[in-house]
């Protein structure tokens, strides 16, 4: 009797009555005078239905292997000038893959890095040769949250196509840190 009462407490059940209790999304019925059951999910679940190839862009992007080693190279040529920088390698989609920061490099330098590479990679182009194109009064390239026209920003391209980019900040000049990012993408091809 005392089992039959926790049952019925444990389940919210009244004595000798049915209930319905949903589990993830399965019902299950359940009784004090007997074991509880699995029925059939109650909301039938829709198979996957494959998407047609024609639907489907395939997005290439560096793998880990390829940002690491790019990453390192940009590092040990700014490091062989004496600069202290951070380098970022970013996939296609604008994602940090690689961030390595180098000794001594300043607390900004990570989001500088960060910045110019989605800019390059954003636009496909080295962040010096769009720097020119954000000038004017009224809404330009600037407004774009997340961008740096600042040079040190390089795409990576296979066969014409931006796979990532490196951005470089700490140098201090941007062409300095536009020469090691080319220095790590060199690395790539």
């Amino acid at each position: 009797m005392i089992k039959n009462i926790r049952r019925r407490a444990a389940l919210g059940l009244g004595a000798g009555a049915l209930g319905l209790v949903a589990v993830a999304g399965v019902a299950v019925n359940a009784s004090a005078a007997g074991p509880a059951t699995v029925a059939k999910p109650a909301v039938p679940v829709a198979a996957a239905k494959p998407a047609a190839a024609s639907n489907v862009v395939a997005n290439p992007s560096l793998d880990i292997d390829a940002a690491l080693r790019a990453a390192q190279a940009t590092l040990k040529a700014a490091e062989k000038d004496g600069q202290r920088v951070t380098v970022v390698v970013l996939d296609r989609s604008g994602a940090v893959q690689v961030q390595l920061k180098g000794d001594g490099a300043g607390p900004q330098t990570a989001d500088s890095a960060t910045r110019k590479a989605f800019t390059a990679v954003s636009f496909g182009q080295p962040t010096s040769a769009l720097a020119g194109r954000v000038t004017g009064s009224g809404a330009t390239l600037r407004d774009i949250p997340g961008t740096l026209f600042l040079a040190g920003g390089v795409p990576v391209s296979v066969d014409q196509q931006v796979v990532g980019a490196i951005g470089v900040g700490g140098a201090p000049s941007g062409d300095l840190d536009e020469r090691y990012a080319d220095a790590g993408a060199a690395t790539l091809r």
